[in-house]
């Protein structure tokens, strides 16, 4: 088992490598990047006569000359926007954001600072990426702990009710109800809770942003774990709601898949009873899959299935860090939390392989040809 570990440890470098060199080369191509938004913030906020000042990315405010239309009137820009810039003010931002160097050099310098978990600091928050992730993270941790937790905890036995009882009323309502979760989105149920018990339009019980309210430093250790969950119980109800259908579905066919096999009637001809078939012979086979996926699933809601709810409910986690970063193109935020949410990412599918043999020890990696 060691040395099969071992050899995905390995694999993982260079596939982290090559998601990283994509993404890096498809973002050179695109437009709008950093020093374009500089020059539209230059543009739109100083006169043709007025000094230039910005904060720079460790936070001191430099002035540069003025710009001058003659100056840029020479020669034509690279960049869109910039006619009517002083090209030394152009060239001054690149040096800001270190596009005065080749893409190799920027690809290699950027790589090997990532060695050591060194995400620089962000274009235009004046803080470095790694203290923006951990300020992010207690959100985005909240909502995907308990929702993965709950879609676990709701779907499993549903799942297995429904396939032990499969074709009966039970069976045929609670379709009805998975299908609904398939049909509407996450968000939509958001925005549903929040008109009906936010103060949308009629009720007013639920709050509707932040993870905590203000002074909750000083509420006892009870009131702050109630406040806490106040807080969470509409944006995890809509990520539960818009996540626990295909999860049951899956249970209830792996538990049909299971039962109908050879291994299920015999033990059953030898007498033994419903509940030592399904869950002493039945169970751990058809959950393999399931239980197995819990990593990789706590992953996906953890850094991407709550973008939209988090915006909905106000909640500033990753998923909203990262949508602002994209839009912004704050470089290092991108490439820091891409490099963060692939490696953890590669190393959830190790965990999750390793949850198979928790699951059924007769599984044997290596005894794999």
């Amino acid at each position: 088992m060691a040395a099969y570990i071992l050899r995905r440890l390995l694999l993982v470098i260079p596939t982290l490598f090559g998601i990283m060199v994509i993404n890096f080369v498809v973002v050179q191509f695109a437009p709008g990047g950093p020093v374009e938004q500089m020059i539209a913030e230059i543009r739109g906020q100083r006169g043709p006569g007025a000094p230039l000042e910005r904060v720079t990315g460790s936070g001191q405010e430099t002035a540069a000359p003025a710009p001058t239309v003659a100056a840029a009137d020479s020669g034509e820009s690279r960049y869109r926007g910039a006619r009517g810039l002083d090209p030394e003010i152009i060239a001054e931002i690149e040096r800001m954001f270190g596009f005065d160097r080749p893409p190799h050099e920027r690809f290699a310098r950027m790589m090997v600072s990532y060695l050591t978990f060194d995400f620089g600091e962000s274009f235009f928050q004046n803080r470095t990426v790694i203290g923006l992730l951990l300020d992010k993270m207690p959100v985005s941790i909240s909502l995907g702990l308990w929702t993965t937790l709950l879609v676990y905890l709701i779907s499993i036995p549903l799942g297995i009710r429904k396939a032990v009882r499969d074709g009966s009323r039970f069976d045929l309502w609670t379709s009805a109800v998975v299908l609904v979760g398939y049909a509407i989105p996450g968000f939509l149920f958001a925005i549903l809770l929040v008109v009906l018990f936010a103060g949308g339009s009629f009720l007013q019980i639920f709050p509707l942003r932040g993870l905590t309210s203000p002074g909750w430093d000083q509420l006892s250790l009870g009131a702050k774990i109630a406040d806490y969950f106040w807080h969470l119980c509409l944006p995890i109800t809509a990520l539960v709601i818009g996540g626990f259908a295909g999860l049951t579905m899956l249970t209830k066919n792996s538990f049909l898949d299971e039962i109908n096999k050879q291994y299920v009637i015999t033990a059953r001809a030898k007498g033994a009873s419903e509940n030592r078939v399904l869950y002493g012979h039945v169970f751990r086979n058809a959950m393999l899959l399931i239980i197995a996926g819990f990593p990789s699933a706590f992953i996906g809601i953890l850094f991407t299935g709550a973008l939209l709810v988090e915006i909905i409910f106000s909640l500033d986690g990753l998923g909203l860090l990262g949508f602002e970063a994209a839009i912004r193109r704050d470089y290092p935020v991108m490439f820091g939390t891409l490099y963060l949410f692939t490696l953890l990412g590669l190393i959830m599918q190790i965990v999750g392989d390793l949850m198979y043999t928790v699951v059924d020890p007769r599984i044997d990696f290596e005894a794999r040809r």
